[in-house]
């Protein structure tokens, strides 16, 4: 083996000889898989890449079990087309975010999982996290393990399963994993609110989710943002668009539908974009389409109390220059802002500290992500536990050191 190389193993024997070679050398390692999310992180340098691309291929899947096993490397695309022939789906709606770099329908089900990605339906169905059933995976000590099964319960031992996702490839290399998978709706409908402000758009949002009417998806679109949609009811409507999703059978979403409407009139003018119009909206709100893609802009994601969403973005947009998708009723916002010296990181610290949350740069060129927190760096005692772990699956730190906190 030789610096600089990239390897791409086959099944876990061989993903533990990589990691072994670089223990023993002492040679950081980048763990990727189809590359959609390398620009996440800081910018790190690595003497060689392990690419858990050639592990591919659904190895289980049970429908009337509701679980799906596969290999790490296994395309998202192929995974939700299977899904989709029996009408079932992953709740946790995994966003596409390749396109925020240029390599739209590439992610792998591993990627998803190690980043915890979930999309608009998180508010209603929980994080990927939650629907993480097994795994198995090589430490950063070259040691193959497993955790977790292919049953919904399952409360043996640790959950190491929780512990994996969102840990970004820094503390173990996953060769496969099961997932818990769920029937799909039949069919949906949303419901628009046109031309709220930022305030009272949470308000409205939070009257919907209150409600009897079963949401799965709140967002909310300002003006600038509406425009961009592909969406015709959305882009012409020339203001603001709150949307609500309602999803299920054909009768109860008439009917939930119908009765949200009504729920809220009182907010403004209320439109119902059907089918079609309703599922190509939520995949531009899912995937994040509707910010702008300039390389010389940062894009931020705050995960904020949803309450709390209207003031962070007013605080933030005084100055101008600043683009804002609120998705989870408020809770997650999507932030476009100029590069400026930090990317606007200290003006979003500022902004969120009397609300709490944390903010993570989900897209900044190589210098700005050298010279900040792209993850917002946690607590004491939440930092201490966080080196425990990743001491004890990875000594060495030779699994993607520094790409969520500076190294050493």
């Amino acid at each position: 083996m030789a610096d600089g190389s990239t390897f791409t193993p086959e099944n876990a024997p061989q993903i533990a000889e990589v990691v072994a070679w670089a223990v023993s050398q002492k040679k950081p390692l980048e763990v990727v898989g189809a590359g959609t999310k390398r620009g996440i992180g800081r910018a790190a340098q690595y003497d060689a890449s392990l690419g858990t691309n050639a592990l591919q291929g659904v190895t289980l899947y049970e429908p009337e079990e509701l679980v799906l096993s596969a290999r790490a490397g296994t395309p998202m695309r192929e995974i939700e087309a299977l899904l989709e022939e029996n009408r079932q789906e992953l709740a946790f709606e995994p966003p596409d975010l390749g396109g925020l770099f240029g390599q739209r329908d590439a992610g792998t089900i591993g990627g998803a999982l190690a980043a915890n990605l979930a999309g608009p339906r998180r508010l209603k169905a929980g994080a990927a996290r939650d629907h993480f059933l097994g795994f198995t995976a090589v430490s950063g000590r070259g040691e193959i393990f497993k955790s977790g099964g292919r049953v919904v319960k399952n409360v043996t031992g640790y959950d190491l399963c929780k512990m994996m996702a969102g840990s970004w490839g820094t503390l173990a290399i996953m060769s496969d994993v099961t997932v818990k998978v769920l029937p799909a709706a039949e069919t949906q409908a949303t419901v628009v609110v046109i031309g709220l402000s930022e305030a009272a758009a949470t308000q409205a949002m939070a009257a919907a989710m209150q409600s009897s009417c079963e949401v799965s998806g709140a967002c909310h679109l300002p003006p600038d943002v509406a425009r961009v949609s592909g969406i015709r009811p959305v882009s012409t409507a020339a203001r603001s668009v709150t949307a609500l999703r309602i999803e299920g059978v054909a009768a109860s979403v008439i009917y939930r539908s119908e009765k949200l409407t009504d729920l809220l009139r009182g907010h403004g003018d209320v439109e119902v974009l059907d089918e079609p119009n309703s599922r190509a909206l939520w995949r531009e709100v899912r995937d994040v389409d509707l910010l702008p893609a300039a390389p010389d802009r940062a894009l931020w994601r705050l995960s904020v109390p949803p309450m709390a969403g209207a003031d962070v973005y007013q605080s933030l947009s005084r100055d101008g220059g600043v683009s804002a998708l609120f998705d989870w009723a408020g809770g997650l916002v999507w932030l476009d802002m100029p590069r400026g010296e930090d990317g606007g990181a200290a003006r979003i610290a500022a902004a969120i500290a009397a609300s709490g949350g944390h903010a993570t740069l989900y897209r900044g060129d190589d210098a700005l992500r050298s010279s900040i927190d792209v993850f917002q760096q946690p607590t004491p005692g939440v930092a201490a536990l966080s080196r425990r772990l990743k001491e004890g699956f990875d000594p060495s730190g030779i699994l993607n050191p520094g790409r969520m906190q500076a190294s050493g």
